[in-house]
């Protein structure tokens, strides 16, 4: 194995668990608990699913501009030499980053207080607040990878 095929691999593993994940949490998990679970409940279930996920999306979320800087060392040299794709979903993933940040450290410990306090009204509120911005990111999420599927037109 090249070194440029290792870090490329670790780049898309890194993208799929954060992207996937998102996508499973939106499309699949959430549908579900709706259908299945009284707000108490699924409230508790979000919040003992978040810090499982976002164990996962730390990982992806070092990961990935680590092995990014690798795949533009050894294919670029320079990030100044990295065609503008490159830098469109660098600029993306600061996005991305910032948004999950924000769940991560604002929002999902505003969720723990509503959970903890029975205060179910004040949790489903910070819920569907934390639901709109991983739907905003998995959009960004799959517009990266769109990106990389089309980056030679870039």
């Amino acid at each position: 194995m090249t070194p440029y095929a290792l870090v490329y691999a670790l780049h898309l593993l890194a993208a799929v668990v954060w992207v996937g994940g998102m996508f499973f949490a939106w499309m699949v998990l959430r549908p579900a608990a709706v259908s299945a679970l009284e707000a108490p409940a699924r409230l508790k279930l979000w919040l003992a699913v978040f810090p499982r996920f976002f164990y996962w999306v730390w990982a992806a979320v070092l990961l990935l501009p680590l092995s990014g800087a690798g795949i533009i060392h050894l294919s670029f040299k320079t990030f100044a030499g990295a065609p503008r794709y490159v830098h469109i979903m660098m600029g993306l993933y600061l996005a991305m980053l910032a948004l999950f940040l924000r769940i991560q450290l604002l929002l999902l410990p505003e969720l723990r207080r509503a959970v903890n306090a029975e205060d179910w009204p004040s949790g489903g509120n910070v819920l569907g607040r934390i639901r709109r911005l991983v739907g905003f990111n998995l959009l960004l999420g799959l517009g990266v990878i769109a990106i990389a599927a089309i980056r030679p037109s870039l």
